[in-house]
């Protein structure tokens, strides 16, 4: 029997090409998933068939890979006659004997045929991956199509339920680590890029740390890291803290702990939440291996800072300064000493002003608009010092005019803070800040 059933999946596996052009493929796939979803024929061949749909999927181009999400999206969800005989016998149940045994019953209704397939993929070697990697293709059609909402729901349920924090292993990475996952840092770094094995190096050395959280399922694959560097200040300028030709630090005389780069690598993990916990097991890991360590910090971005500046000119004018964002971006201001002095004392008052009163409309329109600003503080740090000049690079200049900020992380504050920026909204800030953050009014 399992023989017959992978003669035929491997013909159907062997075809390539787009929905459109084969219809009699998408018929098949249809049947199979049918089959995958009622796990016919018992483990193996159920394995075995999701399987082989894996690898039906990773054939197909773009155009029938949102074909193939369509189906199980809007053909396997909960059957509506199901559910509603379901919830009438719940309804009349209520308060009897059997209201339990129809509560179950109306559960089992509600769980759809999706789940059982990706429960399905999940079983297979590589399984997580696959599900991962295909939940980033679902985010790039979704934004498209948003029938396939209830599929990219129920995925990220999963999702969510099987990264939960407490399945995954945190690691400290080395230079002594394997090849491949160093190739890893280096193609998922996105905050500050990594040029070169020598820049990477730099980073990994005596006086710098970088964790990861690893998943069992995914053991070469970090899910987020962090990039650390050990001080005995509060950094101010990102091209200074990665020099290679900078001396290495002791970090015996550190006192201060800089995260400078947190990276999320997986897309297909949009929505499921693990950074917080990241930075406060490494906090723990540095702080023993380090008594010394007084002060935890960021030196971050600002991602959303210039677009906003553009979007709202009258801010430029009530600092009086003559440009506008888009010659603000191209730098050539910093290039004159005392223009410079003059322009980022008006982009420190600007970008107070955005991250303490510029909000998202999300949420209430309560939070940040600034979404590193939205991490941090939900984690209960504080906008301690804004750094006008922080990171000269294009990126830096195109994103934020050059401006860095550090976000403080105070342990004895750090629940009230988060309390405080759950229930109202309340951003930390130092009083410097608050200096800055005063409105201005165009003369």
């Amino acid at each position: 029997m399992v023989e017959g059933l992978v003669q035929r999946l491997r013909s159907i596996v062997g075809v390539r090409g787009t929905a459109a052009s084969r219809p009699k493929q998408v018929d098949a796939w249809r049947r199979l998933l049918s089959e995958c979803a009622e796990a016919k024929g018992g483990e193996v061949s159920a394995r075995t068939r999701a399987a082989a749909l894996a690898q039906t999927y990773l054939k197909l181009d773009d155009q029938a890979r949102h074909a193939f999400l369509r189906i199980i999206s809007l053909e396997f969800g909960p059957n509506p006659a199901q559910v509603a005989a379901a919830h009438a016998s719940y309804q009349q149940a209520v308060g009897s004997a059997a209201q339990w045994d129809a509560e179950a019953e109306l559960r089992a209704a509600l769980r759809s045929a999706r789940i059982r397939i990706l429960t399905q993929f999940n079983a297979i070697p590589q399984g997580v991956k696959f599900l991962v990697d295909l939940r980033a293709d679902l985010l790039r059609y979704l934004e498209e199509d948003p029938e396939l909402g209830p599929l990219d729901r129920e995925l990220e349920s999963r999702l969510a339920a099987w990264f939960d924090v407490g399945f995954l292993e945190l690691s400290r990475i080395t230079w002594n680590a394997p090849a491949a996952l160093l190739e890893k840092l280096i193609e998922y770094e996105a905050v500050h890029e990594i040029r070169s094995w020598a820049d990477l190096k730099n980073r990994l050395d005596s006086d710098r740390r970088l964790y990861a959280f690893f998943h069992p399922r995914m053991p070469m694959e970090p899910l987020i890291f962090v990039e650390v560097a050990l001080t005995d200040r509060l950094a101010d300028n990102v091209q200074a803290l990665l020099d290679e030709n900078a001396p290495v630090f002791d970090a015996r005389r550190a006192d201060t702990a800089i995260f400078y780069s947190i990276s999320n690598t997986q897309a297909g993990l949009r929505g499921v939440s693990f950074g917080s916990f990241l930075l406060k097991r490494v906090i723990d890991d540095l702080q023993r291996d380090f008594p010394k360590l007084r002060h935890f910090a960021t030196l971050s971005p600002l991602p959303g800072f210039a677009r906003w500046v553009a979007k709202n000119p009258q801010e430029l004018a009530a600092e009086g300064l003559e440009l506008d964002a888009a010659q603000l971006a191209a730098g050539e201001w910093a290039q004159d000493a005392g223009a410079a002095r003059r322009i980022n004392e008006a982009l420190a008052e600007l970008a107070a002003r955005y991250l303490t009163l510029a909000k998202a409309a999300r949420g209430g329109g309560r939070q940040p608009q600034d979404a590193v600003a939205r991490f941090h503080l939900g984690n209960g740090a504080c906008i301690e010092r804004i750094n006008p000049g922080g990171d000269a690079s294009a990126k830096g200049m195109q994103q934020s005019f050059g401006v860095m900020v550090n976000y403080l992380y105070d342990l004895d504050q750090l629940e009230t803070n988060v309390e405080s920026f759950a229930r109202e909204g309340a951003i930390a800030t130092s009083a410097a800040i608050r200096r800055l953050a005063r409105p201005k009014q165009v003369q």
